[in-house]
């Protein structure tokens, strides 16, 4: 098990997350501007896309996390209080 690891591992997760929101409010608006029912087809794999309103969306909870300090300029939420970090023995400064 390696530490060294693990925050690679999270930085990577944490750029595709917002990689993958950004990405997610790009085809959000383009969606609205085509609107309801309208369908696309990708001209290689000739995959056809329809664009619907979903009845839900499904929801999972993973077995296990983590949660982290703030980087410089970020707001909190559901990060990890930069007391609490300090409070376990991490000099942040």
């Amino acid at each position: 098990m390696s530490k060294e690891r693990f925050v690679q591992l999270a930085k990577q997760i944490e750029q595709q997350l917002k990689d993958l929101n950004s990405a997610r409010e790009e085809l959000n608006t383009i969606m609205t501007n085509l609107g309801l029912n309208f369908y696309v087809q990708d001209p290689e794999t000739l995959v056809v896309y329809k664009i619907i309103k979903p009845l839900g969306t499904f929801t999972y909870y993973r077995d296990i996390d983590y949660k982290r300090t703030a980087l410089e300029g970020e707001k909190g939420g559901t990060v990890l209080a930069k007391k609490e970090a300090e409070e376990a023995g991490f000099r942040l400064k």
